[in-house]
């Protein structure tokens, strides 16, 4: 796959994602796929466990694609995930072989309030 497959690929993933298709948003995965939470300490081996343990999921669930970058076998996307109407923002970290995902590695963060001490720099964002 070029550079523009692969982000073609994402971007019907992520979609997918949003559609809850979790056959659509799976085909991006090898069948021996990791995918790592740091945050939770948690490892999830093969495509169909990873399908699976995100069907299970019960909270409603919304992505926001912010940008999508990268090159080669590494791609990055930055979304908003938002469960049950609270946003969590987050990374993928996608690494690629032959044309498919064979490590993922998602990072959560909560939004926070801004600090006072750098009000005079800061443009806020939407």
């Amino acid at each position: 796959m070029n550079d523009q497959e692969v982000r073609e690929a994402l971007d019907r993933h992520w979609a997918a994602s949003d559609a809850d298709d979790f056959d659509q948003e799976h085909e991006i995965y090898r069948e021996e796929a990791v995918l790592e939470y740091p945050q939770s300490g948690e490892r999830i081996r093969g495509r169909q466990n990873i399908q699976s343990s995100r069907a299970a999921q019960p909270n409603r669930k919304r992505f926001t694609v912010r940008r999508i970058i990268g090159a080669g076998g590494i791609w990055v996307t930055e979304y908003v995930l938002t469960y049950d109407g609270r946003p969590s923002y987050t990374v993928s970290i996608m690494e690629f072989l032959e044309g498919k995902v064979i490590r993922e590695t998602q990072y959560f963060s909560d939004a926070f309030e801004p600090g006072p001490s750098r009000a005079q720099w800061v443009e806020r964002m939407a």
